[in-house]
């Protein structure tokens, strides 16, 4: 008698493990789409050398030509990109001292402009007089797009005016909850079909905050993408996707697919089914999630039956190889 609860409970696990193998394989269709979605990161802009590259390194003082003229995060970059073929653009944001949201990467204004200080210290209609092509060099000596980006850092409400129909990933640069819920105002004013085409990654202080307030909204941070992964990792191979994969964006980095169960279509489809969109990033490294499947090298790892997201910031390159490929 005194086994019978060890006995019921062995054999609920035992039910529940044969139910969770069994639908393994109808748990969700695998996708039959014949496109791969191309994301760009930053729009276009200009290629760096990160050999010994650090969190505070002046990355345009590293510049490595593209071939192409576009600066990051500035309106006739997304167009290009647009244009490349890209279906999503991706781009950064920071508050401003008079309300508004300014479109640039860096966290100071030293590297990239010919303005100084952090970018949120100011308005944005002192930043709107900057040049964001004044510190791109290759030698210190010659400045190829000094003069070429003045009045070019966009606001985010200029963004989503420029390209009513077009999808785009924000970047929250700061840790800070307000900025969360500075944005979460901003989006909640926008018909609820157009913040579908949007989605939002950063920090997961302001990236909960904005969650909370729009929980609808497609997220990631690197703690959701963590829990997400692992526990996918623990559970995948029952069928499991985790709660923290659910309305998300998930990046896999290309060395770490092969480890998640059902990789490509059928991790794609679960994805799918929970509501989310799965990117391929490079593998990770110290730069985090944001290293992108850059060459046609690394497109060749993609699996040939892979049918989701790819980041890059190459939007020109892949472009052109995936409609080669018949994938655009």
């Amino acid at each position: 008698m005194r086994y019978q609860p060890i006995n019921r409970l062995v054999c609920a696990m035992v039910s529940l493990l044969l139910s969770a193998c069994a639908s393994t394989g109808r748990d969700a269709t695998p996708p039959t789409e014949s496109r791969i979605t191309l994301l760009a990161h930053r729009a276009l802009g200009q290629d760096y050398h990160r050999e010994a590259l650090g969190r505070d390194t002046c990355t345009a003082a590293r510049w490595r030509d593209t071939g192409h003229t576009w600066l990051e995060n500035t309106l006739p970059s997304m167009q290009a990109a647009f244009a490349a073929g890209a279906d999503i653009v991706e781009f950064d944001v920071h508050p401003t001292t008079d309300g508004a949201f300014a479109v640039f990467h860096d966290w100071t204004l030293d590297c990239r402009t010919d303005g100084s200080g952090v970018t949120r210290q100011h308005s944005l209609t002192q930043l709107k007089q900057l040049d964001v092509g004044h510190g791109y060099t290759a030698d210190g000596v010659t400045f190829p797009f000094r003069g070429k980006g003045i009045g070019m850092m966009p606001s985010l409400d200029e963004v989503l005016a420029a390209f009513p129909d077009k999808r785009f990933l924000i970047n929250i640069k700061s840790r800070d909850p307000r900025e969360g819920e500075l944005l979460a105002n901003r989006l909640a004013q926008l018909p609820a079909a157009r913040r579908a085409s949007l989605m939002a990654y950063g920090a997961a202080e302001p990236i909960d905050a904005l969650k909370q307030r729009l929980p609808d909204l497609l997220t990631l941070s690197r703690r959701s993408l963590r829990d997400c992964l692992l526990g996918y990792l623990a559970l995948g191979w029952l069928g499991h996707v985790p709660a923290a994969c659910e309305r998300s964006l998930v990046l896999v980095p290309i060395n770490a697919a092969p480890w998640l169960a059902g990789f490509p279509e059928r991790f794609v489809a679960r994805m799918r089914a929970a509501g989310s969109e799965v990117f391929l990033v490079n593998d990770y490294g110290g730069e985090g999630f944001s290293r992108g499947i850059d060459t046609l090298k690394d497109l060749s790892r993609v699996p040939p039956g892979y049918r989701g997201g790819i980041w890059t910031d190459r939007a020109d390159l892949l472009g052109s190889a995936l409609r080669a490929q018949g994938l655009k």
